[in-house]
């Protein structure tokens, strides 16, 4: 009989959730939207990260489908030069590394 209970308490997995997840709703299954214009920018900016990336499903809370569609339009607004592919001006880093290859103690006009 104890041997069973130890069976059945080790079953459960640890790290479980312990408060239920609030799912998010996707945007446009809200508001019935079926395609995604690529020529509506400031819609898909929002889907876009500071350095450019496309947001992940995750991030974003867009359904499968939709997530697609939005995919699709932004790179073909990226092609159309309606949204850049990557950020402008974010080459700050954090720790005052440098970059490889760039010596400091070396002139760049020569």
């Amino acid at each position: 009989m104890a041997r069973e209970r130890t069976q059945q308490q080790q079953r459960k997995r640890p790290g479980g959730p312990a408060t239920a997840i609030k799912r998010r709703n996707c945007y446009f299954c809200k508001d019935k939207i079926a395609e995604i214009d690529y020529k509506n920018v400031a819609q898909l900016r929002r889907y876009i990260s500071e350095k450019g990336k496309i947001r992940s499903r995750r991030i974003t809370g867009a359904c499968r489908r939709h997530q697609v569609q939005v995919a699709t339009a932004v790179k073909r607004a990226r092609e159309m030069a309606l949204l850049p592919y990557v950020a402008e001006g974010v080459e700050e880093r954090s720790g005052g590394r440098r970059d490889r290859g760039d010596r400091g103690d070396r002139d760049r006009d020569r």
